[in-house]
């Protein structure tokens, strides 16, 4: 089936055309109707399957006809909520790309960057608005927006979004619009809380479930590393050095380790830039954009980025760190092997991360392939590290010699 068969308008099609999409995705095949048809929806589906497609493209085509109302007189009809900046920017570019022969105009909102040209943009009148919700609430509470004519409310990435405390936040924003709305809730995973979020929100939802959430890309090979946790970035060095080539993501658990291993590939002469939580938006943005355009090959992340970045032509994904969240891998490895690629995930397991393999294991309903033939091998009896707090070298109760020789004391 082709994007005609699913009833999308001359100028959304032809934007679709120039960008050689032909076929739609099976996320986009199932949603895009029920949408179209006014119905609530929740969708359950991997990163990478074309999700952002499948709600801008029905959102385009439902207000196509109402697109040509006076710049100001512009009113916010579709509401998407994003939990980051990157996935927010990330969904504003695809709905400028499908909408660019249309007078539709978007724009997008998120914290970390001055509030005033954000303003600005909205006062110039606005239909479609992608949002974080910190920044959004915000510029509601300085009556900045105006979210009494929302037609559709997207939530995005439902299950990051409650994981990063945004569920107060989220049913605040969606109390704001009005009670006619159409919902539609997209979810890598689907945990209890997401699932009680869209029975209160949703009204009688159409469900979409593309792939168990469990299932890790079937175009990913995976493969394991049993090493010490000291020898890591020696054997991320080797691995660089002998079989890793490409463009490469690197997931680390920590701002900390991600600012060390950057260190170490640059004087080891690697083309590496990073991003986490600590770096600013502009800093996050540049070092992105440098790693599409080339300009370096190795980005290091924390998992603020990964879910969001669409990267393609990206060769391998490294976990530095296993990560003590099952879905939280999936959504690692799930940044390569998109759209039918090939991809590889390598992962570096110490003693005391054997327990979140073995719940990675679980969820995947399968063991991960083992490479032993590297130089830094784990030893087989090898216990995880205990990390002891260095207590006083005084005994308790009893002050220091120094202590004692500076206090004054009334018999001297």
């Amino acid at each position: 089936m082709s994007f005609k068969d699913l009833q999308l308008n001359k100028p959304i099609l032809k934007a679709l055309a120039e960008n050689k999409y032909e076929n739609p995705t099976p996320v986009q095949l199932r949603t895009i109707p029920l949408v179209l048809e006014k119905k609530d929806v929740i969708v359950s589906a991997q990163t990478g399957t074309g999700k952002t497609a499948a709600f801008a493209l029905p959102i385009l085509q439902i207000l196509f006809d109402r697109q040509d109302a006076p710049k100001k007189g512009k009113k916010i009809k579709a509401l998407v909520i994003s939990p980051t900046r990157e996935l927010a920017i990330q969904i504003e570019e695809n709905f400028k790309k499908y909408g660019k022969h249309t007078n539709l105009r978007t724009t997008v909102v998120y914290g970390g960057i001055p509030i005033e040209p954000q303003i600005e943009r909205l006062n110039k009148g606005v239909d479609i608005l992608i949002a974080t919700p910190g920044r959004l609430l915000d510029l509601h509470k300085q009556d900045e927006v105006n979210l009494d004519y929302v037609e559709v409310l997207v939530l995005d990435e439902a299950d990051l979004m409650l994981d990063m405390g945004f569920i107060d936040d989220v049913r605040k924003i969606e109390r704001l619009c009005t009670r006619e709305k159409q919902n539609l809730l997209f979810s890598a995973t689907m945990p209890l809380k997401v699932t009680e979020l869209a029975k209160d929100i949703l009204n009688h939802p159409e469900r979409i479930e593309i792939t168990p959430h469990s299932k890790a890309a079937e175009a990913i090979e995976q493969v394991l590393y049993f090493t010490p946790k000291p020898k890591k970035i020696e054997l991320a060095l080797h691995l660089l050095r002998n079989t890793i080539k490409g463009n490469i993501l690197i997931f680390r658990r920590t701002k900390y380790g991600v600012d060390k291993l950057e260190k170490t590939l640059k004087k080891n002469g690697y083309l590496v830039d990073s991003i986490h939580g600590d770096k600013s938006q502009n800093t996050r943005q540049e070092a992105l954009q440098k790693f599409k355009d080339g300009q370096v090959n190795i980005l290091i992340a924390t998992d603020v980025a990964s879910r969001g970045i669409d990267i393609s032509g990206l060769d391998a994904v490294i976990n530095f760190d296993i990560p003590n969240v099952p879905e939280t891998y999936v959504h690692r490895i799930g940044r390569t092997g998109r759209a039918d690629k090939q991809g590889v995930a390598y992962s570096f397991c110490s003693a005391d991360e054997k327990m979140y393999l073995a719940d990675i294991e679980k969820m995947l309903g399968e063991k991960i392939q083992v490479d032993e033939s590297h130089p830094y091998p784990l030893h087989p009896k090898a216990k995880p590290e205990v990390h002891k707090k260095k207590g006083s070298a005084h005994k308790k109760g009893r002050k220091s010699a120094a202590s004692k020789k500076n206090k004054k004391r009334w018999y001297q």
